[in-house]
């Protein structure tokens, strides 16, 4: 019986091997992808030599994807529904009240020049800067397409989110300049801040090994997560809810991505070694 590959240090979180599987959801969903995955039609597996476990991860992120994407118009809905009761809605105008009280011209400027770190500009290069050092230091491409895959599905979901739902901002008078003028929900910079940062974050931890490292790491991306969105509601550039809906997206789109990279190793090891 051929050897399976031997694991490789990205594998592991700490102590942590990603390609066990503890759930039987997850045992479930390994042998589905790849099950699915081996009934591919045969030219797709000619096509540059792909293995099962490249196929399995683009069919589970393409899944994955087109799910999200509809979940984006869908999550708006939800969150009509509820608003005339007692849903998170009925926080918007005062969350929006409380932030203009704080402000002060300083606090305005200050806050202004991080929440453009969030932007379409800010974020692909300090994304684009962690993920070069990544590749530069541990010498894998893994990294960059992780990333890629990643800030694709944000930005479909961002555009299909602004497209579809086409809610107002808040008004002008309450917004601190530059005001934009795109559809509110959900919030981009939020959405995509979460994204990149939660994917950028899991592959740091699969690199180190140090405890206080991986710590500190997820204590400065949970941090900048959470200041992104705040940034968002206390400038007057969005509601809250617009925020909560690109937080819980995000983050849901980033676990899906970080599922399909775990399939993809566990799959990966199950190949014969090179000249077994």
């Amino acid at each position: 019986m051929p050897e399976p590959t031997p694991r490789t240090s990205e594998e592991t979180i700490g102590t942590r091997d990603v390609t066990s599987w503890r759930s039987m959801l997850g045992r479930g969903l390994v042998a589905l992808v790849a099950w699915v995955a081996r009934r591919l039609p045969e030219p797709l597996h000619r096509a540059g030599r792909w293995s099962a476990a490249n196929l399995a991860f683009v069919v589970l992120v393409a899944v994955a994807g087109a799910a999200m994407v509809g979940l984006t118009a869908v999550t708006h809905t939800v969150q009509e529904n509820v608003a005339d009761e007692d849903g998170i809605s009925v926080l918007d105008q005062p969350v929006l009240d409380a932030a203009v009280d704080l402000r002060t011209p300083d606090l305005n400027t200050a806050v202004t020049a991080f929440t453009d770190i969030g932007g379409p500009v800010g974020m692909p290069v300090l994304a684009g800067s962690a993920v070069a050092v990544l590749v530069a230091v541990h010498r894998r491409w893994t990294p960059v397409v992780l990333a890629l895959v990643a800030g694709a599905g944000s930005l479909a979901m961002t555009m299909v989110g602004k497209g579809w739902v086409r809610r107002i901002r808040p008004p002008a008078e309450l917004a601190v300049p530059p005001l934009e003028t795109s559809p509110s929900f959900p919030s981009g910079h939020t959405l995509n801040a979460t994204v990149l940062t939660v994917v950028i974050v899991y592959l740091v931890l699969l690199r180190t090994t140090a405890t206080w490292q991986r710590v500190l790491a997820v204590m400065v991306g949970l941090l900048f997560v959470v200041a992104m969105g705040l940034s968002r509601v206390f400038l007057g550039h969005h509601w809250l809810t617009d925020v909560v809906a690109g937080w819980s997206l995000g983050l849901a789109w980033a676990l899906a991505v970080i599922t399909a990279h775990r399939l993809w190793l566990t799959l990966r090891r199950r190949e014969p070694a090179p000249g077994a």
